[in-house]
């Protein structure tokens, strides 16, 4: 994920104060100028560093934070809430028009993902809040920029309006909502042409979709992985444009996160999403508290709960917890609820996002091999129906053959029923204890 170094710097200097019971100004002096050097190696802008460190050294050399019962605690708090601040204060929403459709101008120079952010975007926008978006095809430069996002709609089952090449990109906007209107679409997308960097062309166009559409949102679309030039884009673009919200792609990469830490201060533009993955669901409200909270090791207990409410069949998790208390899981039950885990994103992020998972020896490293995973999908599915119900009756010569089947181990059979065996046990074990004590007890791939 983004921000790792930043985040490995930042926590090791707060667990250096923690704990203190008494703490002076030369300590939050010292800690600050570790601060600024772990800023800066993140490629955060110089200036908005600057503003930082002054703003938190104000706060924590205060006499309600040095002479309070837990001063280290307090110092964290603050910094906290100054990171929290920096990237934006609180999650900014999508608006939504008094009366529809709700026009979106995506805009960005090329290879930033715009084309893909906007399929994205309609997946998230009829998903997540049950809207009915209309996407446009108004980049008629780039020769597969119409075909790409017509395959997006259809991998999506979203509508596509397009032209093709030969009209030009403001008739093509006005047109498409002329048809939003018509067919009773809430949200049109105009994914517009990108540059290979700005140019006056380039921003007359936009200018003139942005003055024949009146768009309520104008996104600016970033790949975090360009640091400081993302910040100089978002400014020439929020000069020219009056943009109304950044998405930055690819912040689940291995990038310093310097961008997403100085966009707002820059532009005060807020980042209103940002991509975390190839998937085309890989794309997140950005709520700047949660990410401070996971910058410095607090966790992120919401979004995972999100995550885990958009993943899970809660039907099914009842049907399964009943199973459980009658002891009556099979090894298709758990081949289940491992792929529903799956849905949630790449396990050791997942862990990440639990509150203390910073104090873990080794977690920063930890790479789960999803690989495993798979082989003990491989391994349930080389069973027949029996033997997933009974597992029991799998013996030698069946091992043999679940494991040739599945291209693993009698070794790699024999854990898996043995860890099966074992979670058994422990089910029935949480069935029979008293009630107070296996409350909120929830099997762990549930």
């Amino acid at each position: 994920m983004a921000f790792e170094g930043l985040a490995d710097r930042l926590q090791h200097v707060m667990n250096k104060i923690r704990g203190k019971g008494k703490v002076t100004e030369a300590d939050v002096k010292e800690m600050m100028r570790e601060v600024r050097l772990a800023l800066l190696e993140a490629d955060v802008n110089f200036k908005v560093v600057k503003d930082f460190v002054k703003k938190v050294s104000e706060r924590a050399v205060g006499q309600e934070v040095l002479k309070s019962l837990t001063p280290g605690q307090q110092v964290i708090k603050v910094v906290k809430e100054e990171l929290t601040e920096l990237m934006g204060g609180e999650n900014s929403k999508i608006a939504v028009a008094s009366r529809p459709p709700t026009v979106v101008m995506m805009v960005g120079l090329q290879g930033a993902g715009k084309t893909t952010t906007t399929g994205k975007l309609a997946n998230l926008l009829r998903k997540k809040h049950n809207r009915k978006p209309l996407l446009v095809a108004a980049d008629i430069y780039r020769p597969a920029a119409i075909k790409q996002l017509e395959t997006l709609g259809k991998q999506l089952n979203i509508p596509v309006f397009s032209l093709g090449d030969q009209v030009s990109p403001v008739e093509i906007a006005k047109q498409a909502i002329a048809k939003a209107k018509e067919e009773h679409h809430d949200y049109v997308l105009i994914d517009t042409a990108g540059r290979l960097h700005i140019d006056e062309a380039l921003m007359d166009e936009l200018k003139q979709i942005k003055e024949m559409t009146k768009p309520d949102e104008i996104f600016l679309v970033v790949d975090a992985m360009t640091g400081q030039d993302a910040v100089n884009v978002a400014q020439s673009f929020n000069e020219q444009l009056g943009l109304t919200g950044v998405i930055l792609t690819k912040l689940d990469g291995d990038t310093r996160g310097g961008a997403a830490l100085s966009i707002k201060a820059v532009t005060n533009t807020p980042i209103k999403f940002v991509g975390m993955g190839e998937k085309l669901d890989a794309l997140e409200p950005f709520h700047p508290e949660r990410m401070a909270s996971r910058i410095l090791g607090m966790g992120d207990v919401l979004t995972l709960i999100e995550k885990a409410q958009a993943a899970v069949d809660e039907e099914k998790a009842k049907e399964l917890e009943q199973k459980m208390r009658t002891a009556s899981f099979t090894l298709d039950d758990f081949l289940e609820q491992l792929g529903q885990v799956r849905k949630l994103g790449p396990l050791d992020e997942i862990l990440k996002m639990l509150p203390g998972a910073n104090k873990v020896k080794g977690l920063n490293n930890l790479q789960i091999d999803e690989k495993q995973i798979s082989r003990v999908e491989a391994i349930i599915r080389s069973m027949t129906k029996e033997e997933k119900m009974n597992p029991d009756i799998i013996n030698s010569s069946r091992k043999k053959r679940i494991a040739k089947g599945s291209g693993t181990t009698v070794q790699d059979v024999n854990r898996l029923l043995k860890q099966f065996d074992e979670m058994k046990k422990m089910m029935k074990m949480m069935t029979t204890m008293p009630k107070g004590k296996k409350k909120g007890f929830r099997f762990p791939f549930m």
